[in-house]
């Protein structure tokens, strides 16, 4: 230990130490201005944030957006008759009331709007006469009993039921199209952009809890993006609580740690700011907090706090043979202010790789992360000595230092048996087996979502159980996959556009997981039949042009105005990854054998072709990124300690916590999507801290000439105590999301504390048994050069 208080202060300490009034003032301006940025910092998403935006799916999706009418944004919103059917009269005028209402909330693209009160809406049927037609509420109603019973008749002409009108009449749809920026009421020159959680608030006041009220009989369910937006937003100002919670619980085990109040409130204060300054940088860069990113401040607290008791366990260590606190303060800043810095930078590597996945919320959390671990710099490496300069640490503390620098340890003495050479080659058996096992089971790891509706929120949550109520309700479901039928100018109504539709209408009804298909061909058909009174066997597409441009009249929406690209819509019966997969495919060998001049058949639109690209992109990007984070930890491993022993050392535990990770999510049932990606980065990047911290102090014992067993005890009497309490804080602080009424917080959590927990036990544990196998010890002792740390 001596060594370091001999060593030259340098530069950046001595413009520290020599200016701690300055230091303090510029910090303490700093936080008031990012305290005022950070208390305007709001909950903010776009439906364009979550989806990648570069595959080409979405690019096709968004060239022909004019052309594919509601297929993108929309809500359903499903009012039930709780007795009898939809036939009465009270019944009537409540689906009126709230598709008025609906009509006029702020977002809604109103020419979309769609209900059996819309006028778009119609019949037709075959007479004797030819066709007849109208509105199917009609202009006539006036809710007594012939008018209802015309209603009914007319629904059953009208080829909605399974669509607006429900398989058992108990229910209708009101479709709900929805504009990512409308005009500003006040001043039409102006956008605003949706809010969801706002738009989500007034589903709920002005419909849900409005209507059902006043008519004891109708039940509302609801579902569509935005809602589920609007709801997990809502669940995240629970998180404020947990917060809270994991900050209660910090405070007592830092008190714990330390047996001083100062230096425990220093730490959290400390954290606090950087918290509060990555809140404030991100306001100011211009992000706001969206489901995703409001992890970030956790963690930044998480990784504020590790870095912290490393430094109050340096000071602590340093106290006892120092003059005073300042001594201390200095000493201990030259000792970890490198690995600190290292271990920072490989956080931040972790949270910078996250960039390369094209889409909008991980690059954002990427930025807030990397932008947090940035201001740990100055608030734990720099911010926390100048502090502690000046308050000190309490005498019992010191105390308590002095005796465990000279007492025995046997909590520490048998831990030290991991370096033995009879125990080392155990666990390294131990290691591969559980390396290899983990590989084996982690091949059942599935990319994308595994469960029905939103997986993001719980199983029993009210959107999860709208949305069973309308998958067990209507023929077509809420998740449709696009297909985009391209054809020359006026083209899509020909027999040789419309027959390879029709094939490939049959061929993906009958592909499982698939409930039914609609396009123009359906229409068409349907007309052909009632032109020949009705006749089944006429249920066919027509060769003749004239016949076939008469039938696709009425087949409105289902074909844009030029008559160049028709939809067909395929219905599936949810979007696990598999379903998606599996319907994908299908569509692509179509394509491929039947795209040619003048006719394509495109991928994709609809939610279930968003959910399809986004599965791409994360498949393509989980390994690129794995493979990333573990080569930048390695160089810096290399740069730091100059050594690929060491390196080895400190990357093998982390590979194998990754390993066991994908299995764990497997066996839990979790996808590697949106939310979980980030997850395996990240524990990379935060586990790496403790083995940094634990070799740069072995490393400095092998020096002094210790064996290695004994090297690896002092190192755990010094830094162990720290590292082993750093990781248990850590995931305290995570664990508490398990907790969370979102379920994929609650996954993050668990996959969180699974990874910090057992990175903390693969640095305590591996690392030694490594060290006994690669690194000579005969080699480092005595030698001053080497690591970058040892200076």
């Amino acid at each position: 230990m001596s060594t370091h208080h001999q060593d030259k202060a340098t530069f950046l300490e001595r413009l520290i130490f020599n200016n701690r009034p300055a230091v303090i003032i510029i910090c303490l301006l700093v936080s008031v201005f990012l305290f005022w940025q950070a208390l305007q910092v709001r909950p903010s998403t776009s439906f364009e944030k979550m989806i990648p935006l570069h595959h080409p799916y979405i690019q096709k999706m968004i060239e022909h957006r004019n052309d594919l009418a509601n297929l993108g944004n929309t809500v359903r919103i499903s009012v039930e008759a709780v007795n009898g059917d939809i036939f009465n009269k009270e019944y009537m005028e409540t689906l009126r009331q709230i598709h008025d209402e609906v009509f006029y909330i702020s977002g809604v693209d109103r020419s979309g709007l769609k209900s059996l009160w819309s006028p778009s809406v119609r019949w037709t049927e075959v007479t004797e006469e030819g066709f007849a037609g109208g509105e199917v509420i009609p202009q006539t109603y006036d809710g007594s009993a012939a008018t209802l019973e015309d209603l009914r008749n007319n629904v059953l002409k009208s080829g909605q039921i399974g669509r607006l009108v429900a398989n058992n009449f108990k229910s209708s749809i009101i479709d709900v199209p929805l504009l990512e920026s409308y005009p500003d009421p006040n001043d039409q020159g102006k956008l605003l952009k949706l809010d969801y959680r706002q738009f989500s608030h007034e589903l709920e006041e002005k419909i849900r809890e409005k209507y059902q009220a006043q008519n004891p009989n109708v039940k509302v369910h609801v579902v569509g993006f935005a809602k589920k937006v609007g709801d997990l937003i809502d669940g995240l100002i629970m998180v404020v609580v947990f917060f809270g919670i994991a900050f209660l619980i910090t405070l007592v085990l830092l008190y714990w740690f330390t047996w001083c109040i100062r230096s425990t409130i220093a730490v959290l204060s400390t954290t606090l700011v950087a918290v509060v300054w990555q809140l404030g940088l991100m306001h100011s860069v211009g992000f706001g907090l969206d489901p995703y990113s409001m992890l970030v401040p956790f963690l930044i607290f998480a990784i504020g706090i590790s870095h912290g008791v490393q430094k109050i366990n340096g000071i602590a260590l340093q106290s006892s043979d120092a003059d005073n606190a300042l001594t201390a303060a200095r000493r201990t800043f030259r000792q970890l202010f490198l690995p600190g810095m290292i271990a920072i930078l490989a956080d931040a590597v972790g949270f910078i790789t996250l960039l390369i996945i094209d889409i909008g919320v991980i690059r954002e959390l990427a930025i807030g992360a990397s932008i947090g671990v940035a201001v740990i710099v100055f608030t734990n490496l720099i911010l926390l000595p100048v502090a502690i300069s000046y308050v000190g640490i309490s005498k019992k503390a010191i105390e308590r230092s002095k005796k465990d620098a000279v007492r025995d340890h046997p909590f520490w003495r048998l831990l030290s048996n991991f370096a033995h050479p009879v125990v080392a080659p155990i666990s390294v058996v131990i290691a591969l087996i559980a390396f290899g096992g983990g590989l084996w089971y982690s091949q059942n790891l599935k990319i994308g979502d595994l469960d029905q509706g939103a997986p993001e929120l719980r199983p029993d949550s009210r959107y999860n159980q709208d949305n069973n109520f309308i998958i067990n309700n209507y023929s077509t479901s809420s998740d449709v996959l696009v297909v985009m039928v391209k054809t020359g100018p006026e083209g899509c109504s020909t027999h040789e556009a419309l027959a390879p539709v029709d094939e490939l209408m049959w061929k993906m009804e009958n592909t499982p997981g698939v409930q039914s298909a609609i396009s123009m061909v359906t229409v068409s058909k349907q007309v052909i039949k009632g032109m020949n009174e009705g006749n089944l066997k006429w249920e066919t597409l027509s060769r003749n042009q004239d016949v076939l441009n008469n039938s696709i009249s009425r087949a409105e929406g289902l074909y844009n105005s030029d008559c160049s690209l028709a939809p067909v819509l395929i219905f599936l019966n949810d979007h696990k990854a598999e379903t998606l997969s599996r319907a994908v495919k299908e569509v692509e060998a179509f394509a491929k054998e039947h795209n040619k001049e003048g006719l394509q058949f495109l991928l994709a639109a609809g939610n279930a072709g968003i959910e399809a690209a986004t599965n791409v992109v994360i498949a393509q990007a989980e390994l690129t990124i794995l493979i990333l984070v573990y080569i930048c930890v390695a160089v810096m491993c290399l740069i730091t300690f100059r050594s690929i022993a060491a390196t080895l050392c400190i990357v093998l535990p982390l590979i194998l916590t990754s390993v066991l990770g994908n299995a764990l999510m497997a066996w839990l049932g979790i996808g590697v999507k949106v939310a979980t990606l980030p997850v395996i980065a990240l524990g990379v990047g935060i586990g790496v801290d403790y083995g940094i911290y634990i070799y740069s102090r072995l490393e400095s014992f092998l020096r002094a000439g210790l064996p290695l067993q004994e090297a690896y005890y002092q190192t755990l009497k010094s830094t162990g105590k720290a590292v082993l309490f750093t990781g248990l804080c850590l995931a305290i602080g995570v664990a508490t999301w398990i907790f969370s009424a979102i379920k994929f917080q609650a996954d993050m959590g668990l996959m969180l504390t699974f990874m910090l927990l057992w990175n903390m036990f693969g640095a305590l544990w591996l690392l030694p048994a490594l060290a006994r196998f690669l690194i000579k010890p005969e080699k480092l002792a005595g030698k001053v050069g080497g690591s970058l740390l040892a200076h």
